[in-house]
């Protein structure tokens, strides 16, 4: 066979698939969100275009029956001014590829579970299968100590070449994913709306980091808007892409949890980071534990887990030993992840120092702890290691 026939052969070849991946786009918003019982009756009829055809010239209802005549009546009214290519061609212009479960290139992680999205939207890559994975997920409001351990088990988790699967929420998620992208790793959002929707507004930034050097991903069409009830689906997702499912900091009645139990009812495996019998944002991660979650105190722990090789010693036990001298050093030990108020801060002083500071002389000191990066200015007055 000739050049110019075999790369004639390609085009139409590849001119079929785009065709076939197009009817297939439109069926998947025929049918609806969750649908899966109804698309699997569905494929007994034919391909997604023998389906198109039955649904433009009427016969859809004839075929299924009248079980399903109110779906063929829906998917009626969604072709009518449907412009199935040219619908196709303007998602892929935008940059957002779509796969369903019968094509090679689906997540095997993905294919293996009971409740399968019959399709994936995204934007970037999807995680490299070769590749181990980690949920790192927890408390949208979360506290200093999280964000701190979340921003150091991104960093740490992207060093070692581990992929960092979340949610892309505000708190943990986002931390996390943040800081494994600054890292140079790749990090995965899997969305509960569509992949062309940023949601929440405030993560744009991580939103845009994501699709140029990681991915988004959602089941969820384009244009699908930001809803409550399609968050805990969207989780399933999220844990079946990983290896293990890390909980930084979670309420006792936490969303976060919800992943969790879709985690184990996956086989994944789940870890806690354990926290203060008095802080609210820990007592999800501690019941874990005493439920026989595994428990890590660092991302040197859970690499160890996932590998039984990796035994580098995390940064922040190396800087608890380094402090500044002076006020600034006894400062420094008053200070907690928890914000504390500069009054509350001078009584502390005084009463473990013997010695008074003034309001003025107590600011200075912790700004220049700010400013070497010590402390953290949370608002007004308050301050946190």
């Amino acid at each position: 066979m000739s050049e110019i026939h075999m790369a004639d052969r390609d085009s139409r070849q590849e001119e079929n698939k785009k065709e076939e991946k197009s009817y297939m786009h439109w069926l998947y918003q025929a049918v609806g969100m969750g649908n899966h019982r109804f698309l699997k009756e569905l494929e007994t009829l034919g391909s997604p275009k023998e389906i198109y055809e039955l649904v433009r010239t009427g016969q859809l209802e004839e075929k299924l029956g009248k079980r399903y005549q109110k779906k063929a009546l829906q998917m009626s009214q969604f072709t009518l001014e449907y412009d199935v290519t040219g619908e196709y061609e303007r998602m892929i212009e935008r940059g957002i590829k779509f796969m369903t479960i019968k094509e090679d290139g689906y997540p095997r992680k993905l294919a293996e579970m009971p409740d399968s999205p019959y399709a994936i939207y995204y934007i970037g890559k999807m995680p490299d299968e070769n590749r181990k994975s980690v949920a790192v997920i927890g408390a949208r409001v979360c506290s200093e100590y999280g964000r701190y351990m979340a921003k150091l088990f991104g960093e740490e988790l992207a060093e070692a070449d581990i992929q960092v699967i979340s949610g892309m929420a505000r708190g943990i998620d986002g931390i996390s994913q943040q800081a494994a992208l600054s890292a140079g790793g790749y990090s995965l959002g899997v969305l509960g709306c569509g992949v062309d929707i940023c949601y929440p507004g405030e993560n744009r930034r991580l939103y845009e980091a994501l699709t140029d050097r990681g991915g988004v991903c959602s089941e969820y069409p384009p244009g699908t808007a930001p809803r409550a009830l399609l968050f805990p689906p969207r989780n399933r997702i999220i844990s079946a892409l990983s290896d293990a499912v890390v909980v930084i900091e979670a309420r006792e009645r936490s969303g976060t949890l919800i992943t969790v139990d879709m985690a184990l009812e996956q086989g994944r495996e789940v870890y806690a980071l354990p926290g203060r019998v008095t802080d609210p944002l820990s007592d999800g991660c501690n019941r874990l534990i005493k439920q026989g979650a595994g428990l890590i105190t660092s991302p040197g722990e859970l690499l160890a887990e996932l590998s039984g090789t990796y035994r580098k010693e995390t940064s922040y036990r190396q800087q608890e030993f380094i402090f500044p001298e002076g006020q600034q050093g006894e400062l420094l030990q008053l200070l907690d992840y928890q914000p504390q108020s500069a009054q509350t801060l001078q009584a502390k002083y005084e009463e473990r120092y013997g010695r008074h500071l003034t309001i003025p002389e107590l600011l200075h000191e912790l700004m220049q702890l700010c400013v070497n990066g010590y402390a953290r200015q949370i608002s007004g007055s308050y301050f946190t290691k």
